[in-house]
C-alpha cells in the first residue's frame, strides 16, 4: 500500500509499504528518505503516537493515510535512555548522574545533540546536575506542547468542513502560523528589536554642578525637577509667576520656571532655560526648547549628541554609565505622560508664544464671558497675538489688558 508522510520542515515524502511493517521498520526506511536520524523521529497517525513495535495494519494505517512525523532530539535522548534510566512526569530524571553518563557514553546521541541541540549537549557534558534537570523539564514542556499542537492539526485535518467551529480553529492556526512566521523571520533580520532599548542621556553641567541630562526630543520643553533644582542651587531663580498645571494623560504640577542658567556640553557653555516641575522621577530633561535653540542633532550613526551645528559633539551614555535610579524606565514614561510634555501622551497647553505652562485656573475668577472681555481679547488680537495666548494672558493678570499686553510683548 502507499501511505504519505509528512516531515518536520514540510516535505511530502510517498512511501509504499507492506501493511504488516513495523513502525521501528518505516522510520529506518524514513530515515533513508528525509534524513531525519531514526532516534529523532516521532510518527503520528490520527494525532496518536506510533510505537515502535506496532504494525501499521495494527494501528489502523490504510491505503492513502497520512502520517505526520516530529523531530525533537531531546524527545529521542529520552527514548534512548529509557530502557536504563528512568524518567519523571515531568521529563526530568530520576538519577540524573546515571542519565548524563549514559548520554555522554552514546557518542553518536552526543553528535546529535550538539547539532540539534547545543544548549542540552553542553549540560550534559557539565558539572551542574540541576541544571541539566531543569533543562530537562523545559525540553519536556516543549515537546508535550508541540506534541499537543500536532495533535489540534491533526484533529483538524479530519475535522468536518462545514463545521463552523472547526473553520474558526483552522483560521486561528492559519493565523498563529503566520505570526510564528514573523517572529521566526524577526529573530533572524532583526534580533535587535527583542533587545531592551536605553533611552539617550548625556553628561552636563548645570551651573557648575556635572548631572546626567536625558535627551528627549519628544518633550515640548526643558525640565527640571525641584529637588534638582535644589542641589544645583537654582531653586532661588524660580519665577513662580509661571506656576501651573501641565496636563497629558494625568497632570504634574509645574512650579515655575527658571529663565537662565549656564548649562555645560563638552567644554562650552551655553545659556538654558527651563520649567521646574514637582517630579521626582526625572531629575532633569533636555527637551525640544532648547534642541532647537541650541541647534542639536541626535546623531545614532555616531551615537553622539552634536549641539552648536556640530561645534560641540558629546557621546551618548552606555547602560552602565547611567545610574540604576536612571534606568528605571516605567516610573519615567509615567512621569512623562503624566507631566504632558511628551510628544507622544500629548503638551501643554502653551501661556504664551514660548512659555509651556498652563495656568491651574483663572486667576482672581477673572471671567471669560461678557462684551468687555471679548473686546479686551479683539484689541490685543489685532496686535498679531493669537487668540488663546490673549485669552490666557488676560486670565493670568485677571482681566488687566496693559499688563496682558506687556507680557505677550515681553514673551
Amino acid at each position: 500500500m502507499k501511505i504519505t508522510v509528512m516531515t518536520p520542515d514540510e516535505q511530502i515524502l510517498s512511501l509504499e509499504v507492506d501493511p504488516h511493517e513495523s513502525v521501528e521498520n518505516l522510520k529506518a526506511l524514513l530515515e533513508i528518505e528525509s534524513q531525519v536520524p531514526l532516534l529523532q523521529q516521532q510518527l503520528l497517525y490520527n494525532g496518536k503516537e506510533m510505537r515502535n513495535a506496532e504494525t501499521l495494519s495494527g494501528l489502523g494505517v490504510s491505503d492513502g493515510d497520512l502520517v505526520m512525523m516530529v523531530s525533537n532530539a531531546a524527545s529521542s535522548t529520552s527514548r534512548a535512555s529509557s530502557n536504563e534510566v528512568r524518567l519523571n512526569p515531568d521529563g526530568s530524571a530520576v538519577d540524573p548522574a546515571a542519565f548524563q553518563q549514559q548520554v555522554r557514553n552514546n557518542s553518536d546521541l552526543m553528535a546529535q545533540l550538539f547539532q540539534s541541540d547545543p544548549e542540552l549537549a553542553q549540560s550534559v557534558l557539565g558539572n551542574d546536575l540541576n541544571k541539566l534537570q531543569d533543562l530537562l523539564r523545559v525540553r519536556h514542556h516543549q515537546r508535550s506542547e508541540f506534541n499537543r499542537q500536532k495533535e489540534e492539526e491533526m484533529a483538524l485535518l479530519y475535522a468536518d468542513p462545514f463545521d463552523v467551529e472547526a473553520q474558526k480553529k483552522i483560521e486561528a492556526a492559519i493565523r498563529q502560523k503566520g505570526i510564528d512566521e514573523n517572529w521566526a523571520a524577526a529573530l533572524e533580520h532583526n534580533p535587535e528589536a527583542f533587545a531592551k532599548v536605553v533611552m539617550l542621556y548625556v553628561d552636563m553641567e548645570v551651573n557648575g554642578v556635572p548631572l546626567k541630562a536625558f535627551v528627549d526630543s519628544g518633550a515640548q520643553s526643558t525640565i527640571i525637577s525641584k529637588t534638582c533644582a535644589e542641589r544645583l542651587g537654582l531653586l532661588r531663580l524660580l519665577d513662580q509667576r509661571y506656576k501651573g498645571i501641565a496636563q497629558g494623560v494625568g497632570q504634574t504640577e509645574i512650579l515655575g520656571r527658571i529663565h537662565v542658567a549656564p548649562i555645560k556640553i563638552g567644554n562650552i557653555f551655553y545659556p538654558c532655560s527651563f520649567l521646574v516641575l514637582d517630579s521626582p522621577n526625572m531629575e532633569f530633561l533636555f527637551g525640544l526648547d532648547m534642541l532647537r535653540k541650541h541647534q542639536c542633532i541626535i546623531d545614532l550613526k555616531d551615537n553622539v549628541l552634536r549641539v552648536g551645528g556640530g561645534e560641540v559633539a558629546v557621546p551618548f551614555l552606555q547602560e552602565k554609565d547611567i545610574p540604576n535610579r536612571l534606568l528605571d524606565e516605567e516610573k519615567q514614561l509615567k512621569e512623562a505622560s503624566s507631566s504632558g510634555l511628551q510628544g507622544t501622551s500629548g503638551s501643554a497647553t502653551p501661556l504664551s508664544g514660548q512659555s509651556s505652562a498652563q495656568p491651574a485656573g483663572p486667576v482672581g475668577g477673572i471671567s471669560t464671558q461678557g462684551a468687555e472681555f471679548e473686546a479686551k481679547v479683539r484689541k490685543l488680537i489685532e496686535l498679531g497675538f493669537s487668540r488663546e495666548a490673549v485669552i490666557q494672558a488676560l486670565k493670568f493678570f485677571d482681566g488687566n489688558e496693559e499688563q496682558a499686553a506687556g507680557y505677550l510683548f515681553g514673551g
